[in-house]
């Protein structure tokens, strides 16, 4: 329903098929440390363990709230280990720039995969400041650190967006916002030479530190909306297509294209691609 007129063109967002050139990326690399935000969290270890085991990572720096007092971070630690990669799990507020460079003192950085997120869901009428700081202190802020301190144009610089930012959500105009300024700030890294990709996701079948607050009821009236959850296979399949493909933005979420087409009128238009009228 909304639309962009640039340069005589009306511009309508719309939700395709990734048919993008797939480029082949310069990679993490083995010999620099891949940092992970949010990396002892739902999210972030399974990320983790999927660089290790797959792109051959061998040095990590998991950034969290609580780093290795985190629930599951040593347990997560000595399984990487075991497989002959190099962590660290430090405890870091990702929004403090100071905090974020003395993590990263000494260190040649390779990688950056930020998957750090809060919610603070409510109306917007009752989004106070310190509410909506509370979703963009580790979204937002936390992504401009990252972007003003990783400036390598061959490191890959992956953020962890969210459906939210495209389709919008109900109570989540904080969460829905902060999710759109990733996409937005990734665009203007590409512009200016440099690697991005943001991955909007959708719901993850496993429970995650913001899935895990989602009662039986309104996950299943997410599955009803047409967006299925991910297993994690799939996930990480789509983790590494974003990191092939030609393109900024994916929206990284498994559609069920029956049960869009069974919402009829009250199909949002930006499923028209997909789902003709």
């Amino acid at each position: 329903p909304q639309v962009a007129v640039r340069g005589g063109v009306v511009l309508v967002p719309r939700v395709v098929v990734d048919e993008s050139a797939v480029v082949e990326p310069a990679g993490f690399g083995c010999d620099g440390t891949v940092v992970i935000t949010g990396g002892t969290g739902g999210l972030g270890s399974v990320v983790a363990r999927h660089l290790v085991a797959e792109h051959g990572v061998r040095n990590l720096l998991l950034l969290s709230r609580r780093g290795a007092r985190a629930e599951g971070a040593g347990e997560l630690c000595a399984e990487l280990e075991a497989a002959g990669t190099r962590v660290s799990a430090v405890a870091c507020d990702v929004a403090d720039r100071d905090a974020v460079l003395a993590a990263l003192d000494g260190l040649s950085v390779s990688g950056v995969v930020h998957a750090a997120g809060a919610l603070d869901d409510g109306v917007v009428g009752s989004l106070t400041p310190e509410r909506v700081d509370t979703v963009f202190g580790p979204k937002v802020d936390a992504a401009v650190v990252l972007d003003e301190v990783v400036r390598g144009a061959g490191v890959p610089f992956v953020v962890f967006s969210s459906a939210a930012g495209v389709l919008g959500g109900a109570g989540q105009g904080n969460y829905a916002a902060a999710n759109a300024f990733l996409d937005a700030l990734v665009q203007r890294r590409r512009a200016a030479g440099l690697s991005g990709t943001s991955l909007a996701w959708g719901p993850w079948a496993r429970v995650t530190g913001l899935t895990g607050t989602l009662d039986a009821d309104e996950f299943s009236r997410i599955v009803r909306s047409g967006v299925s959850p991910l297993e994690d296979s799939e996930g990480l399949a789509l983790f590494d297509h974003g990191l092939r493909a030609g393109t900024s933005l994916i929206f990284a979420t498994r559609l069920n294209l029956p049960a869009l087409r069974g919402r009829g009128a009250s199909l949002p238009p930006i499923y028209r691609a997909l789902v003709p009228a």
